[in-house]
């Protein structure tokens, strides 16, 4: 088999989190048709005993172990440099020699590259491969963007300048990488609208989910339920230090959930993902809400749910949280930014819900035969349209892959 380069900002296991779930899907795609050689940070200690794991995955690969605090000090070189400090954060000399040395030594027939933040390793490198795929999966500028008009003054100048510079790596990424792929039409759409000029070299790869794993037939699903199920509950899934989450959860804490509790005094909302802010986990106090930070497992906490909820106001690409319920034939309540890029039928499918009022009226429908007929219509729908190995042969002719793929196993699925 032909070698490849494949980087990415942190390491794709376990899959907790939504860029660590489609790196890690797309990298065993990729090892059934390259010898993969990988690059990637680790900035999570928790996530060091995994190394192994993904070692194996692997011909080659290269760890580094990132200090969240001293990156932090150390990424404000990009104000002098004029980088977007994104980029500084995930930088390391180490990594970028070892980068280096495959591109030169090795001789990659293609690199993928998974994030804007990592593409300079291979722009800057002064090397080329035949085929230079860059997922960048979100149209990460705009997200900056959107922190722009929130927070306090000099977080809204930070945010602009980031912004204004990854507005303008992406720029360069499109013009010198021979792909730029993104997790939705939708993304795709607004990255052609910047770079008109690119827009040959843009597509959509969707997310997928893993279907067997997610799977309302799943044994587990009545063992132990983690709360009391005699109550309506609803569940939001995700990593809880990262804004749009914070927001959207909060947003529903005090505002959405005040308005359900008015019918169904008794019901319940449990917030479980990893890095709850103090701003998160102060939302417990509040009657009804549980914080339960990082979980083994999370399909104990969606199997058992009245509903999924996904009330995000910002928001970016495709969210994994909406499809895992589906997946396990809960009734999600969404807003229009938590279902863009996902095909789901509103009304049928999934319940939408633009603000407060509707949020909590579609929360008290989802109580009952019609919440369970929209859960097994969104099954459905997942399974119809979002297997991740239909999803991931969009990448096939972008890279050049004709062959038949070796079979090879890919590690459990995590929260």
């Amino acid at each position: 088999m032909q070698d490849l380069l494949f980087l990415t900002q942190r390491i794709p296991y376990p899959p907790t989190k939504g860029e660590k779930i489609r790196s890690l899907q797309i990298l065993n795609h990729l090892r059934r048709f390259y010898n993969v050689h990988m690059g990637c940070l680790v900035d999570d200690p928790r996530d060091l005993e995994y190394v192994d794991t993904v070692r194996a995955l692997c011909s080659t690969s290269h760890f580094v172990k990132l200090d969240r605090k001293r990156a932090k000090l150390t990424c404000l070189r990009g104000l002098l440099t004029n980088e977007p400090l994104s980029v500084t954060f995930y930088y390391d000399k180490g990594l970028a020699a070892w980068v280096r040395n495959v591109l030169a030594e090795v001789k990659p027939a293609a690199v993928v590259i998974c994030s804007s933040n990592m593409a300079p390793y291979v722009l800057d490198a002064g090397f080329r491969a035949p085929v230079c795929l860059v997922d960048l999966m979100d149209v990460d500028s705009e997200k900056w963007r959107a922190y722009a008009d929130i927070g306090s003054f000099l977080m809204r100048l930070v945010h602009a300048r980031e912004w204004r510079l990854t507005a303008k790596l992406e720029r360069r990424i499109a013009r010198e990488a021979d792909w730029s792929t993104f997790v939705s039409p939708q993304e795709a759409e607004l990255f052609t609208r910047m770079v008109p000029d690119c827009a040959a070299k843009i597509q959509s790869v969707s997310n997928g989910i893993d279907h067997v794993y997610f799977d309302p037939a799943w044994p587990g699903a009545a063992e132990a339920p983690p709360y009391d199920t005699s109550r309506p509950n609803y569940v939001f899934t995700g990593t809880m230090d990262y804004p749009p989450n914070v927001d959207a959860v909060c947003w529903f804490a005090g505002t959405i959930l005040p308005l359900v509790r008015r019918t169904q005094p008794s019901c319940q909302f449990h917030i479980v993902g990893s890095s709850p802010t103090p701003e998160v986990l102060r939302l417990a106090e509040a009657p009804g809400v549980f914080v339960s930070g990082r979980v083994p497992d999370v399909r104990p906490y969606i199997a058992n749910a009245t509903a999924g909820v996904a009330p995000m106001r910002i928001a970016r690409g495709i969210q994994n949280k909406v499809l895992e319920a589906m997946a396990m034939a809960k009734p999600v309540v969404v807003t229009p930014e938590a279902l863009e890029g996902i095909g789901a039928q509103p009304g049928t499918e999934v319940i939408l819900a633009s603000d407060a009022a509707s949020f909590a009226a579609a929360c008290l429908a989802a109580i009952g035969p019609e919440g369970r007929l929209i859960g097994a219509a969104a099954r459905r729908r997942v399974l119809a349209d979002y297997v991740w190995a239909e999803r991931l042969s969009g990448f096939n002719p972008l890279l050049g892959i004709v062959e038949t793929p070796a079979s090879l196993p890919l590690p459990a699925t995590e929260d």
